[in-house]
């Protein structure tokens, strides 16, 4: 039941940009809008299931591992439809869709990326885990970090100068990387709230470093006037730094108020 809830809740995206496509609320180019829109979700919930890992650990919640693979499949499932609606864009020409993707290296990246997270959904059934055997699984899934780290770069190369959602994406992606190098390779626990908070500032100052750089680079915005209107707190437009801080503290301070509670409720289960 709870399964079948969770895949309403995921499909909601889907049917209304199909609504919105019935309606004629797209715009003068609908399928131009249904593919980024659909392909934008498809990124989300491709970082949402990666987010799982980390939350479930510091929230101590082990049965949120079991939403990670119909998350990761529904991501699969909607950036299969935005390489669809893509092709019916260009009109079935499946010869110009090759060149195209050949051609243009965001096409590229982006091809590339649906092609492992295929990889992934079709050996995500008991059957193939069982078929695999767990070491050889895990090892697979893995690709899923290199898969996020090239939906970024597709994002962030089609989106060329609007790239606020695109930095909020990669700040994400640099915690959850940043996650998995310090369990795999460091003694620190990142399973504590404190680390973990503490982490999230830093990617949160180094997400405005970055967007600043960026603009710098690629536009004619200096570098330290973008920086300063990254740091500022504006409520009716927050910066993506502030987004990756807001997202990635509230984990931990959800992990804060769940750790500390059960802290205590094995304190007073102890005999006296």
């Amino acid at each position: 039941m709870l399964k079948a809830v969770l895949w309403v809740l995921l499909a909601v995206p889907a049917a209304l940009t199909a609504l919105d496509f019935y309606q004629g609320n797209l715009g003068a180019r609908p399928v131009t809008e249904a593919i980024h829109q659909i392909g934008l979700w498809g990124i989300r919930y491709l970082f949402l299931a990666l987010a799982i890992t980390p939350v479930r650990q510091l929230w101590r919640w082990n049965r949120l591992a079991v939403w990670r693979r119909n998350i990761g499949v529904a991501s699969f499932c909607y950036l299969a439809v935005h390489f669809s609606l893509y092709v019916i864009d260009q009109k079935f020409d499946l010869w110009k869709v090759a060149s195209e993707i050949v051609l243009r290296y965001y096409l590229t990246i982006g091809f590339v990326a649906l092609c492992g997270l295929c990889a992934l959904a079709v050996t995500s059934t008991d059957a193939m885990t069982r078929r695999l055997g767990g070491k050889r699984w895990r090892q697979l899934h893995r690709v899923v970090y290199l898969i996020g780290l090239l939906a970024t770069i597709h994002f962030f190369m089609q989106s060329k100068l609007n790239v606020y959602e695109p930095v909020i994406m990669g700040g994400l992606l640099i915690w959850l990387l940043g996650w998995r190098a310090f369990e795999a390779w460091t003694e620190i626990d990142m399973r504590r709230w404190e680390w973990a908070s503490g982490f999230s500032i830093a990617v949160a100052v180094l997400t405005a470093f970055g967007e600043a750089l960026y603009y710098d680079l690629l536009t004619p915005a200096p570098f330290l006037r973008v920086l300063d209107a990254n740091l500022m707190i504006e409520l009716d437009m927050l910066r993506p730094a502030w987004w990756v801080l807001a997202i990635t503290l509230g984990v931990s301070v959800v992990a804060a108020v769940r750790q500390t509670t059960a802290k205590a409720a094995r304190k007073r289960a102890k005999p006296a």
